[in-house]
């Protein structure tokens, strides 16, 4: 678990970063709109399980990964990082944003962001495994 707890970190940060970033632009969590711009806080889990996934193939592996490693070393980042977001975004909620809080919203967000870490997850799961086990 320690190999994945920097990029958990990382992603978790950041994520938490651009909550107060799209505060700053005047964006908050008070109706059902996504606005464009919150698109690109997908490339956060994105690029972050792809070099998280790639430096523990790389360094810990020794550049040999199946599918299940690459997809479990995914997970254990995701749950860092996700554990971050929703104490980071529980804070933000409580003590930023306090007057539209709108905790729907923000559960809707989080959970579209789960699926978005699942997707992610398996993507750089395919693409950085070195070898699969045949199944003849």
């Amino acid at each position: 678990m320690k190999n994945a707890l920097l990029p958990g970190l990382i992603i978790g940060i950041l994520s938490g970063v651009w909550l107060y970033i799209m505060r700053k632009m005047g964006l908050t969590f008070t109706n059902d709109t996504v606005h464009p711009v919150e698109f690109i806080s997908v490339l956060i889990p994105v690029v972050g399980l792809y070099y998280g996934v790639k430096y523990y193939r790389d360094k810990e592996l020794n550049g040999n990964m199946n599918f299940l490693e690459a997809l479990l070393q995914s997970f254990k980042i995701l749950i860092v990082a996700g554990v971050l977001v929703v104490f980071l975004g529980i804070v933000y909620l409580n003590y930023i944003d306090t007057a539209g809080t709108n905790w729907s919203d923000f559960s809707g967000r989080i959970f579209a962001a789960l699926l978005i870490g699942v997707l992610a997850a398996l993507s750089s799961s395919l693409l950085l495994m070195t070898h699969g086990k045949k199944v003849d």
